[in-house]
């Protein structure tokens, strides 16, 4: 659950604003964003995934807030963890860190293949009771 915005860090983009499917933050355009629906935050990521400031730390319990100290997570080097090991921005290029977890190239070659062949015969066993 999203725990925390480091004002300090923050650069007022509004992108964590943008990314969150479930509105979590508010603020307007050139501000720090506040937390403004924390009960809302499905622990999905995006916000501190696109936040290349490294001002958004997001718990890994998605049950409630944990209470995670602002000093304490940054002296821990936890800020901008998530973007690090899942490969993104300034990162993309460490062999140390790969995207891998991130990654669809599988499921888009398989969506791929299944358009290059067409829809599957029809067999006159379709289900006639979908609607």
């Amino acid at each position: 659950m999203i725990e925390f915005i480091a004002g300090d860090l923050c650069t007022a983009c509004g992108t964590c604003v943008e990314v969150c499917p479930t509105g979590v933050f508010a603020g307007a355009p050139g501000t720090v964003p506040r937390i403004a629906h924390p009960e809302a935050c499905q622990t999905c990521f995006m916000c501190e995934l696109y936040c290349r400031a490294d001002a958004i730390f997001v718990g890994p319990d998605a049950g409630g807030v944990e209470g995670f100290d602002p000093a304490t997570t940054r002296a821990a080097g936890l800020l901008g963890e998530m973007r690090r090991l899942h490969g993104w921005d300034e990162w993309a290029a460490d062999p140390r860190y790969p995207n891998d977890h991130w990654r669809m190239e599988t499921v888009f070659e398989r969506a791929r293949s299944v358009m290059n062949r067409g829809p599957a015969p029809q067999t006159g066993k379709e289900d006639r009771h979908a609607s």
